[in-house]
């Protein structure tokens, strides 16, 4: 059997199970573990499959962006975390831009004495809470309101953005994956993609349960990103991934704040 008829089969086999595992595969294809290793990268570089702990999924594809209410009740604690350990990495001074989401949030709340800062969102969450609580000076993009996410996006928001040179931006990701960050929302892409040439520093806070989900819409890949801060779930692979073209990773462990420089 060659090459492109095995991964048919993988494939094949993963629609039916959603998952299988190394050695499963070995068994049923009849070739070695590196086979199937070399195979498993071959789709996972086509972002078609996601490598898991002694086997292989297929990547989630989501079709619309989770609420920002739905968001909130995710992965708390991870959030909180990664913000704390980028919030550490603000220098003083700093014209910072908060992606949409509620990690951004949490990063607000870190950022929020702090009046030596410039800080840019689309969020109107953060926006509001800054206006409250903040001690920065405070923009926001304006643009098309997307009620259920609680921000803009759209070429307005992309327009303001494209009139900035920021010393660096967080981002917020939905899906990341082996090629990059993608998302289910058109409006969106202009909007990341005007941030990533705005922004000195481009960093992408997300926690590790958004890696191998795919959205319709490619964002940037990973040559437009210079660091990921996560959380020590992230699987190998999506550090082996990052460690390749060189985006500095910073995992950040659960409960205590501290963080872990991965490469």
């Amino acid at each position: 059997m060659i090459p492109v008829e095995r991964q048919q089969q993988i494939l094949h086999l993963l629609a039916e199970r959603g998952a299988v595992s190394i050695t499963e595969l070995t068994e049923r294809l009849q070739v070695s573990h590196m086979t199937i290793r070399r195979d498993i990268q071959k789709l996972e570089d086509q972002g078609r499959v996601i490598s898991v702990s002694g086997g292989v999924s297929l990547s989630e594809r989501i079709k619309s962006e989770p609420s920002h209410a739905t968001k909130r009740s995710l992965m708390q604690e991870a959030k909180l975390a990664i913000a704390h350990s980028a919030a550490a990495q603000v220098e003083p001074g700093s014209s910072v831009y908060l992606d949409a989401g509620t990690t951004s949030l949490e990063l607000a709340r870190e950022l929020a004495q702090r009046e030596d800062l410039m800080i840019v969102t689309n969020d109107f969450m953060v926006c509001a809470y800054l206006i409250e609580h903040g001690r920065c000076r405070l923009y926001h993009t304006g643009g098309q309101v997307i009620r259920e996410n609680q921000s803009c996006a759209g070429e307005a928001t992309a327009h303001f953005l494209r009139n900035l040179h920021l010393d660096v931006a967080f981002l917020s990701a939905s899906s990341w994956d082996t090629l990059g960050i993608s998302t289910p929302s058109e409006q969106k892409v202009p909007v990341k993609r005007a941030v990533v040439e705005a922004a000195a520093t481009r960093i992408l806070i997300c926690d590790s349960s958004k890696y191998g989900k795919v959205g319709t819409f490619n964002v940037v890949g990973w040559e437009a990103i210079d660091q990921v801060i996560s959380d020590g779930q992230l699987p190998e692979s999506a550090r082996e991934v990052l460690a390749q073209h060189g985006v500095s990773l910073t995992l950040v462990a659960v409960g205590d704040h501290s963080a872990e420089l991965a490469g």
